[in-house]
């Protein structure tokens, strides 16, 4: 690609974000950071990767976090010397510079506010949406378990991610306002990576 350029994806649980994200990736010829960015996070911090696993994109309660927030980008010692500050205000703030030197390059980066944190000219964001019987459907067969268990789980994971969403982030998950582009994937997965490289050359 000429310019740099970051697609930050949202998307509800079970409607196939992750994998139109690595899709998009792939036709574009960039990396697509998912879990990955555990790992990352884990190399640059000395946090336990099965840590970071737990917290990841987990939803604080903290009003902390408000008091924190203009201190992120400058925080080696900021979390070091502020032992009453959450533990998943830690892990965001870390979140935060990982996904920060991954956007100095074009990438794919999938959930976890990247849209929010970065919030440039440089950042394409997109939430990917489906209808809830093609989740519930994609849910099961994935996962092997009923469609009542995929139900229930697809609740679940969509109340969490709007949580941490709204919590971390000025905007409201899954509100068209807040994104580039909103797609439906019942089209189809292929299609919906299509849009989105289309979109992103026609910028």
């Amino acid at each position: 690609m000429k310019d740099n350029i970051v697609i930050c994806i949202s998307r509800q649980y079970g409607s196939g974000g992750k994998e139109i994200g690595e899709l998009v990736a792939k036709k574009l010829n960039i990396p697509c950071y998912d879990k990955e960015i555990i790992y990352e996070m884990a190399k640059n911090s000395g946090v336990s990767k099965e840590l970071l696993e737990d917290y990841d994109e987990r939803p604080t309660n903290s009003f902390l976090y408000s008091l924190s927030l203009g201190s992120y980008s400058n925080h080696g010692n900021f979390i070091s010397n502020n032992s009453t500050l959450p533990l998943t205000d830690k892990i965001f703030l870390i979140q935060t510079d990982t996904i920060k030197a991954l956007a100095k390059t074009s990438c794919v980066v999938v959930g976890r506010c990247a849209d929010s944190i970065l919030d440039n000219n440089n950042v394409f964001s997109v939430f990917i949406y489906a209808d809830i019987d093609n989740r519930t459907e994609r849910v099961s067969k994935m996962l092997n378990i009923s469609k009542t268990e995929a139900s229930g789980l697809i609740k679940k994971m969509d109340k969490k991610r709007a949580s941490y969403y709204n919590y971390y982030s000025d905007s409201r998950w899954g509100d068209a306002l807040t994104y580039n582009l909103c797609i439906n994937s019942n089209c189809d997965i292929e299609y919906a990576a299509e849009l989105i490289v289309s979109a992103i050359k026609l910028r």
